[in-house]
């Protein structure tokens, strides 16, 4: 099972790539620092719907707002697993950027009214996963 959801990050890794290639010029090769952060959210029964009513009406933005770049947003296609499992894909310019975006963002004052409201009933969001991806040479998104 571990490993199936690394072949399908990685899978959506390079789709996205299919849009967003950017690499920068530096004397005729390809350089870049970005990286990507794939996070898979785990809703306490019975909350997906708000939780994606956060991401949908708060959170996105506040990424924005921070300088992360949202690639993409996924559910898996079985029913059950639609309701448990929420996996997104976001850039950052580096891991320094990243770790400054996500400091900013917890302290935004915004984000934290969307996060109590959003949360009056209970938390919404009971694990989360984290894990930082640098693209190959080979990649098409960079």
């Amino acid at each position: 099972m571990r490993r199936c959801r690394w072949l399908v990050g990685a899978a959506l890794v390079v789709a996205a790539g299919l849009y967003l290639n950017r690499p920068e010029a530096e004397g005729g090769k390809n350089v870049t620092t970005r990286v990507f952060e794939m996070r898979t959210y785990y809703a306490h029964p019975g909350k997906m719907t708000a939780l994606h009513a956060r991401f949908r009406d708060h959170t996105c933005k506040l990424f924005e707002k921070h300088g992360m770049t949202n690639i993409g947003y996924w559910i898996p296609t079985d029913p059950k697993q639609a309701e448990e499992k929420l996996i997104y894909i976001l850039a950052h310019p580096s891991k320094a950027a990243a770790d400054k975006a996500w400091n900013d963002f917890r302290k935004d004052p915004d984000w934290n009214t969307a996060r109590k409201a959003s949360e009056v009933d209970g938390p919404l969001v009971a694990k989360v996963e984290s894990v930082y991806l640098n693209p190959t040479d080979y990649s098409k998104i960079k």
